[in-house]
């Protein structure tokens, strides 16, 4: 009996231990999981009101799939390849500039072409396959800020047991996830809340409806205003977190750009990288056109 509460005991301090260091390790990565937030939402808030949920559904499993493909590979990585780890990151601080960059350029140079294209009325069929690889991209996107999070993670308990390495980052990879699209769920649900408060205002008394219909409309004509501001800082998060990866792992560009804000030198370098892979992937469509 001494010898089963001694294992209750080692697991709680166990547990204890995992506790201090998830919520450290979370610390740590709360700058890439705000990105995360910005990127996700904006790219998860332009589809149909019937197909929100369905869609966020699909991006949430994406994402603990992602994590699924990531978690072995990264220990394994951490502990028998880790002069791979900085290659991989800089290869998705690549695309996430590129995303970045091309973002920007078709918001400021296909405006016209963007109209046209929601003038024209789209068959269930097309919607449906725009949808599927609006879904993949997100979904493509995630796993990089998922491998940067979970990197970031394992470099906190890095030297601890590998039971307690792969107990921490795993919570974080958990907490990221729901916590992220959780949040993406609740926002893109804010003018169906706002259009029931206003129904639900019917029959109450003047206080209590006109706090209802204040309190509704606020909601329904913020949705449309907090996606677009949601669209700059997504593309501004993927530029920084892509400019950052080079930044904090080339020591020469680190150096270079040390007399800047940090926040600066990140966008900077993300902008140059980003519109490097931009002509060069256009570069290679029209050699292949």
């Amino acid at each position: 009996m001494t010898g089963f509460f001694a294992i209750l005991d080692d697991i709680a301090a166990l547990m204890d231990d995992v506790a201090v260091m998830a919520k450290f390790a979370t610390k740590k990565t709360a700058g890439v999981l705000g990105d995360d937030l910005a990127v996700g939402a904006e790219k998860a808030s332009s589809f149909r009101a019937s197909r929100e949920l369905p869609v966020l559904w699909a991006i949430t499993k994406g994402s603990f799939l992602n994590k699924l493909i990531i978690l072995p590979f990264a220990f394994l990585l951490s502990a028998y390849a880790p002069q791979f780890i900085v290659p991989i990151l800089l290869i998705g601080g690549v695309y996430l500039s590129f995303e970045g960059v091309e973002k920007i350029i078709h918001t400021f140079f296909n405006k016209k072409h963007e109209q046209h294209e929601k003038v024209q009325a789209l068959t269930e069929k097309e919607l449906l396959e725009h949808e599927k690889g609006k879904i993949k991209n997100t979904i493509i996107t995630d796993f990089i800020l998922s491998l940067e999070i979970i990197m970031i993670a394992l470099g906190t308990v890095t030297g601890q047991p590998l039971l307690e390495q792969i107990l921490v980052v795993s919570i974080v990879a958990i907490i990221a996830t729901i916590g992220v699209y959780g949040i993406v769920a609740l926002m893109v649900r804010m003018d169906d809340t706002g259009m029931k408060l206003i129904q639900l205002a019917r029959g109450k008394s003047k206080f209590v409806k006109s706090s209802f219909v204040v309190i509704g409309k606020g909601l329904v004509y913020s949705l449309p205003k907090l996606i677009k501001l949601l669209g700059v800082i997504g593309t501004i998060a993927m530029l920084l977190v892509g400019g950052g990866m080079f930044v904090h792992n080339i020591q020469e560009i680190h150096d270079f750009l040390h007399a800047l804000p940090s926040i600066v030198s990140e966008l900077l370098v993300g902008l140059i990288v980003g519109f490097v892979a931009f002509l060069f992937i256009e570069g290679i469509k029209k050699m292949t056109t």
